[in-house]
């Protein structure tokens, strides 16, 4: 579909085949930038970071350093212990509130769970959770969290009428921006000046798979200080945090939504899990692996609600052609995953919540039909992470507990406006008792 939104020329593209042909095949390269929106040139410290960034050699640059030096397969499977630890905090206390019979509150735990796991990736250290407080720290990255899906998700006139700009229509816009700009600036500051005075104590090496990422980007600045500036530094963490806490936490609530609202779904997964994880202990990443219908269940999670409905934009760099038309230089492209991922077209009954139609299938793609993390050379380097972390956290709530909604009322699945992510609209709340069969390692946790 061909719009006009202003001065901008913009197609849309809903299917497949469209998919392929701007993103992976022919017009790859042409369509691997990014549109010059106000919010990648204040939050995105001028166009800079690995989000907004034009391809080219800077880009090429950070995508290297994220997919070799910070989120590699060696690097990711060495954190597992971590993750791990994490998973059975959240464990823990879900048990305490469930054996006194109280309702559960999920949508916290699941931010807390994934904002420790970057946190001690990042900096090796954690907020949450029996022995560290609700620290505010953590209050002020929720809330910078918050502000910067809130202000990705409007519409900024200027963008599209450059003369709405011009006489400064949007300076109020502009100016919520370089506040929050500031904030973001502070809390990454922080962390960077505190990890080096550790630096001035401590011997990190940057090869250890588990010395904190910050130390890792610190050793990338003092070797190649014009290429690794504090903007580009902090840059690099903040696409990290945001993309590492809340899109995991978003899945993982739907997740749940889903299982409440389809209890005979839970008791397969129940079944699967008791039949590959002997009894005693809780399972772990290595467990997960022969576990083809619980990651399926995340895979129609992922379909139903994808954590970004619409991709970020792309822009053309030259003119190209595009299902037999000619497609202007500068022409943005929006690609409505929503729309492909629930297609009835494409998939049976696609309102349906039936994980059964990803058995066999392996990983999160399945060619350009689902796509939750992207595709091309923009795809999303955490897609490692972000599934590790939602599999394992799922897989464990479902070995260790039974679960029901509150009431009789099935758990509304009503969803906030459609933009950037997709978030319920209201939090979710569960009941949950320890399982018979997990009560003696819940206890030894």
């Amino acid at each position: 579909m061909y719009l006009k939104f202003g001065s901008r020329p913009v197609i849309v593209v809903s299917s497949p085949s469209a998919v392929e042909e701007c993103l992976s095949s022919k017009n790859d390269i042409i369509f691997a930038n990014r549109p010059r929106f106000l919010i990648g040139k204040l939050l995105g410290h001028d166009y800079t970071t690995m989000v907004w960034a034009d391809y080219g050699p800077n880009w090429k640059n950070l995508r290297r350093i994220s997919a070799v030096e910070l989120l590699s397969p060696s690097r990711l499977q060495m954190l597992s212990a971590m993750r791990f630890d994490e998973v059975k905090s959240i464990i823990k206390r879900l048990s305490d509130q469930g054996c006194k019979h109280q309702n559960v509150e999920l949508s916290s735990k699941f931010f807390a769970l994934t904002y420790n796991v970057i946190m001690r990736m990042m900096a090796g250290k954690r907020y949450y959770g029996e022995q560290v407080g609700d620290s505010e720290e953590v209050k002020r990255f929720q809330e910078l969290v918050r502000e910067t899906l809130r202000l990705s998700d409007s519409s900024n006139v200027g963008d599209f009428l450059p003369i709405w700009r011009w006489i400064g229509g949007d300076k109020g816009f502009q100016n919520e921006m370089l506040g929050l700009k500031a904030k973001r600036d502070k809390f990454l500051e922080d962390l960077l000046e505190e990890h080096r005075r550790l630096r001035s104590d401590l011997k990190f090496d940057r090869e250890e798979k588990q010395t904190p990422l910050i130390q890792v980007l610190l050793s990338l600045q003092e070797a190649e200080p014009e290429h690794y500036t504090d903007d580009v530094v902090k840059g690099i963490m903040w696409d990290l945090f945001a993309a590492g806490t809340d899109t995991s936490k978003s899945t993982m609530e739907w997740a749940m939504s889903l299982l409440l609202n389809n209890p005979h779904v839970l008791k397969k997964a129940q079944e699967e899990i008791d039949l590959h994880v002997e009894p005693g202990r809780l399972l772990d990443e290595s467990d997960v692996e022969k576990l083809p219908y619980v990651h399926s269940i995340v895979m129609e999670t992922l379909r139903m609600y994808p954590p970004g409905p619409l991709m970020i934009p792309h822009e053309a760099s030259e003119e190209c052609i595009v299902g037999g038309y000619n497609v202007p230089r500068g022409t943005m492209l929006l690609v409505n995953l929503w729309e492909i991922e629930n297609d009835p077209n494409l998939w049976n009954e696609p309102t349906k919540f039936v994980p059964e139609r990803f058995l066999g299938l392996e990983g999160t793609r399945v060619g350009f039909k689902l796509m939750p993390f992207g595709v091309g050379r923009r795809k999303c380097p955490g897609e490692g992470l972000a599934t590790r972390v939602i599999t394992l956290t799922l897989a464990a709530l479902i070995h260790c507990f039974d679960w029901e909604r509150v009431g009789e009322q099935m758990v509304d699945m009503s969803q906030q406006k459609l933009g950037a992510t997709m978030h319920k609209a209201l939090p979710l709340e569960a009941k949950c008792r320890p399982r018979k069969n997990a009560l003696n390692f819940i206890d030894k946790l």
